[in-house]
C-alpha cells in the first residue's frame, strides 16, 4: 500500500497557517492501526502494538509531515502511540506523558460497544463510566493538564495519542464540556490541528487522512 499525496498534509495546511498569522498550533495525531482498533475493541491501558498496516500508516505520516519542525513533541507512553511517533520521525525528541494515556476502560477493556450493549442497551463510553475504570471527569482532568502544558509552551506542539483521549482533550481546548468529544470522530493515523482565531481557541483542521491510501484509513 503506497501512500498517495505525500505532501498532502503540508500543502493543505499551509494556507490555513498563513490565515492564522502563524499563531500557536497543536497537531493531534492518533496512533496507527492495531489489531484491537481494527476490531473496534476498547483499547485503554493494554499495550497493543501496531499492525503491519499501522506501521505503514506511520510511514505515510512521516512522508506527509515532511520533517516539519515542532519545538515540543509529546506522546503517550503506550507503544502504539510511541511507535507511531518514532516511525513518523519524532521519537528522539518526544516527551512521554502519562496524562496522554488512553481512557482506562476498566472491566470494559477489550470489549466492543456492541458487546457491552448486550448488557446495557444504548451504552456508550460518553454516557456510562466503565466499572473499575476512569470516569469522564478523571479523563478530562488529565486532558486539562495537557492543555495547560501546551498553552504555556507558546510554540507549535505535536501530540501522538489515542482516539478518546484526544477527543476529550479537544473538547477541553474549545472550552466545551468533555462529553462534547463524542461529536469528534478520529480515524487511526489521522492528523488534526487545534489553534486560534484571534483570541478564540478553534479547530483548524480535523481528522485529516489524505496522506493515507483508501486501504490504510480503516481500523
Amino acid at each position: 500500500m503506497e501512500p498517495k499525496n505525500r505532501n498532502a498534509i503540508k500543502e493543505t495546511t499551509s494556507q490555513e497557517s498563513a490565515m492564522n498569522d502563524h499563531l500557536q498550533e497543536i497537531w493531534l495525531i492518533r496512533h496507527g492501526e492495531t489489531a484491537w482498533s481494527a476490531a473496534w475493541r476498547h483499547t485503554g491501558r493494554t499495550d497493543i502494538p501496531l499492525t503491519e498496516a499501522g506501521r505503514l500508516q506511520a510511514e505515510a505520516l512521516k512522508q506527509g509531515l515532511a520533517g516539519r519542525s515542532f519545538p515540543l513533541v509529546l506522546t503517550s507512553p503506550l507503544s502504539r502511540a510511541a511507535e507511531t511517533c518514532g516511525i513518523a520521525g519524532y521519537g528522539s525528541m518526544a516527551h512521554c506523558k502519562d496524562d496522554l494515556m488512553e481512557w482506562d476502560y476498566g472491566q470494559y477493556e477489550g470489549r466492543t460497544t456492541a458487546d457491552i450493549r448486550q448488557d446495557i442497551p444504548g451504552w456508550t463510553i460518553w454516557n456510562g463510566n466503565p466499572p473499575g475504570g476512569e470516569t469522564l471527569a478523571q479523563v478530562a482532568r488529565r486532558a486539562d493538564n495537557i492543555v495547560e502544558m501546551v498553552k504555556s509552551a507558546q510554540s507549535d506542539v505535536v501530540i501522538y495519542g489515542h482516539g478518546h483521549m484526544l477527543r476529550v482533550l479537544t473538547a477541553c481546548w474549545l472550552g466545551l464540556p468533555p462529553d462534547a468529544g463524542r461529536l469528534l470522530f478520529l480515524n487511526t493515523a489521522s492528523v488534526s490541528i487545534l489553534g486560534y482565531d484571534r483570541e478564540s481557541e478553534v479547530i483548524i483542521r480535523w481528522n485529516n487522512t489524505c496522506h493515507l491510501s483508501i486501504e490504510e484509513t480503516n481500523g
